[in-house]
């Protein structure tokens, strides 16, 4: 039988803060890119993360669980990161997309570390899973970007 503990509650909420991450570095990635397409493309993925995070904040609270708001220290490092490299770079695009492969990546890690979780409940695995697999075909997807840019 799955039950809603602390530790879950917590996993969560730090999944929910690299969610809100992922979502700044969508946009600055969008502000950061003349490319149309790529434009676009980053919009969309601060748009998911929005959303991803709405789901979860909604699901942490229906188990009576507090939802942490915040910034990590982390995410501040990274999205200053990919400011220098923009100011730096000859490829901003391209530098961009690298960066896009690796968080994706992370975001995976973190999802994959969060699902191993034996107490989920069944409506929280959905969601989590659904997430992941939205985001390892927004990987492959990036990475064929990459590929033709």
């Amino acid at each position: 039988m799955s039950t809603y503990s602390e530790a879950v509650g917590e996993k969560l909420n730090g999944l929910l803060e690299k969610t809100y991450d992922a979502e700044k570095g969508f946009k600055k990635a969008a502000a950061n890119t003349e490319h149309t397409y790529l434009k676009s493309y980053f919009e969309k993925k601060a748009q998911q993360r929005y959303d991803f995070g709405h789901e979860l904040k909604n699901e942490i609270k229906s188990f009576g669980q507090e939802v942490d708001k915040g910034d990590s220290l982390t995410s501040k490092v990274h999205r200053t990161w990919m400011d220098v490299k923009a100011l730096f770079s000859s490829d901003n695009d391209e530098a961009m997309l690298e960066e896009a492969i690796r968080g994706e990546k992370a975001s995976l890690d973190e999802y994959n570390d969060v699902l191993k979780e034996h107490t989920l409940p069944p409506s929280t695995a959905m969601i989590l899973k659904n997430q992941k697999s939205s985001i390892q075909s927004a990987l492959s997807t990036v990475k064929r970007l990459e590929d033709i840019h």
